[in-house]
């Protein structure tokens, strides 16, 4: 899956105030979502070699002939082409959301393709999770509700990654409101 929890809520502990993002604790948890790569970098300049190869099919036979200077730039020129496409879906899927949770704090972080960067910050207490099975731009957009605004978060999954990250966020805003610290 392209999220994941590298700070994990297991259960919830004793009553401490030195849980407290006011008091200078690290994230009770802390997760990370980033886009699906179906082709990694390894298998992305297979792919230009194997298209390199493919064209030279055509080439070959006119080496030697003034033909193959009528087809040569066309040919090239399509490789390049997908080289271009194929590294500005790249850049286009550089985003990366950030999820940090305390028991008296979330913050949301997200960085977008060209660096665009967003924030988000609220007390878990008063967040909403909600998944939006019909009716939102994709099928089960979720969206956390708080500190006068509403967000989305991981718009980007697929539609069997979306309901996944639901229950797991569920279950970490459930296990973090009971983290509140005490008098």
């Amino acid at each position: 899956m392209p999220y994941e929890w590298d700070i994990k809520i297991s259960e919830a502990p004793a009553q401490s105030g030195a849980l407290l993002y006011g008091k200078g604790a690290r994230p009770s948890a802390r997760l990370h979502i980033w886009p699906y790569r179906s082709l990694p970098r390894r298998s992305f300049a297979s792919i230009i070699a194997g298209a390199f190869l493919l064209l030279l099919i055509p080439i070959f036979p006119l080496l030697g002939s003034s033909l193959l200077w009528g087809i040569l730039p066309f040919a090239m020129g399509a490789l390049a082409l997908l080289w271009f496409f194929v590294e500005k879906s790249y850049r286009d899927g550089e985003i990366l959301e950030e999820l940090s949770l305390w028991p008296d704090r979330i913050y949301l972080s997200r960085t977008g393709p060209g660096r665009a960067f967003q924030e988000w910050e609220a007390n878990p207490y008063w967040v909403r999770l909600t998944n939006h099975a019909h009716g939102g731009p994709v099928p089960d957009y979720l969206t956390l509700k708080g500190g006068g605004r509403e967000v989305e978060i991981g718009a980007f999954l697929s539609e069997d990654e979306r309901p996944a990250l639901y229950d797991d966020l569920a279950r970490a805003l459930t296990l973090i409101k009971s983290r509140r610290a005490g008098p």
